[in-house]
């Protein structure tokens, strides 16, 4: 059978693009390496409750455009991401926030924990800072730094702190009022029923084909369509040919449990240094699920290596001119176009990932 486009990752950036070009009565087949279609937003039903399988994913966007758009394959709940951080057992809220700092040094006024914050920026005296570290500190000071980014930061990127350049930390949100949410978007939810079944709705009118590498049958894949739409990794498409691109990469760690609530909220950070994990996620919090028993997942990040799945780009000076110098190379490929966080070596949150399909699918398609 021959289709106009073949669809290389069954993720919200290619689900959504097959759902645009149904519309326009274009045949798709969409393939992906898993067993599964969704990517990285891939839920299951465990026990009644919806499991992020590759870690959380809040739906967040200022766009009411993009969020009319998700809304019409699911009704979305009001869930509201608040975040605490777990520091050897002293409990923060997330962001930053007059109930943190009140936490950590008994204030109650705004001008207080200002004056504090303001005051160990200038004992530290750093004007220009040569690390992440010393970015953090100068932007929050030293008691935040030690107890709610360090810890977190070296295990999330596994370097030390004064290893890491400061551009990763270009600012740091720090909110001088009693308000837990972590998101400032004017839309944020969970869809009721998980992920899935969004994907499951803007597949319908595409053929799907799992299990399927496209990279070791690439010559015969290529022959069934007249367009290839890529998001993999760019750097594989190109055969590493100027070698390969870093990510840091993440482990998960589920169980079941016989009891009806394990830590009381969606999502607990641990930043201490010594705890190998970097949150504990409990599913059922992000549904307001009642059932008998609880889902958590230990989320372990490591370096990624060829074979494991790529989730954060280390869009660092070096890795950025190599990024560029295969994105020259897309030129030359008349037949496939490059999209998604792997084709654009960029982390995107979904609102983003959903914006750039739409933008692709209405110039491609016109």
């Amino acid at each position: 059978m021959r289709y106009d486009y073949l669809i290389v990752g069954a993720g919200l950036f290619g689900a959504t693009f097959a759902y645009e070009a149904a519309k326009k009565n274009k045949r798709c087949l969409v393939i992906d390496r898993r067993q599964h279609i969704g990517g990285n937003v891939y839920t299951e039903n465990t026990n009644g409750i919806n499991v992020h399988c590759y870690g959380p994913h809040i739906f967040h966007t200022n766009n009411k455009a993009i969020w009319d758009y998700i809304n019409q394959f699911a009704e979305f709940n009001r869930f509201t991401n608040a975040p605490l951080a777990n520091y050897k057992g002293e409990i923060y809220n997330l962001p930053f926030n007059m109930n943190t700092f009140h936490r950590l040094w008994g204030v109650v006024q705004p001008a207080d924990a200002e004056a504090i914050i303001k005051q160990q920026r200038k004992a530290a005296g750093i004007t220009e800072p040569k690390n992440l570290e010393e970015q953090a500190i100068s932007l929050v000071g030293v008691d935040i730094y030690e107890k709610l980014i360090k810890g977190y930061t070296e295990k999330q990127w596994g370097r030390k702190a004064t290893e890491l350049p400061a551009f990763i930390i270009k600012r740091i949100p720090v909110r001088f009022t009693y308000d837990n949410n972590y998101f400032n978007d004017c839309y944020q939810g969970i869809p009721v029923g998980g992920y899935t079944p969004i994907i499951e709705k803007m597949l319908t009118k595409a053929d799907v084909q799992l299990n399927t590498d496209f990279i070791s049958s690439r010559a015969e894949l290529m022959a069934v369509a007249d367009k290839i739409i890529f998001t993999g990794m760019i750097d594989e498409y190109f055969g590493y040919c100027y070698g390969a691109l870093e990510y840091r990469s993440l482990r998960f760690e589920t169980d079941v449990l016989p009891i009806r609530n394990f830590q009381g909220n969606a999502v607990v950070n641990y930043t201490d240094r010594e705890t190998p994990y970097t949150r504990i996620i409990e599913h059922k919090h992000f549904e307001y699920g009642t059932q008998d028993t609880t889902v958590i997942t230990r989320e372990y990040p490591c370096e990624w290596q060829p074979g494991a799945e790529p989730y954060y780009p280390i869009n660092d000076e070096r890795n950025n001119l190599l990024y560029r110098k295969y994105r020259e190379l897309t030129s030359k490929e008349k037949q496939v176009i490059f999209g998604g966080r792997l084709g654009d070596y960029r982390y995107y949150d979904m609102d983003d990932v959903i914006a750039n399909a739409l933008a692709l699918a209405k110039h491609e398609l016109k």
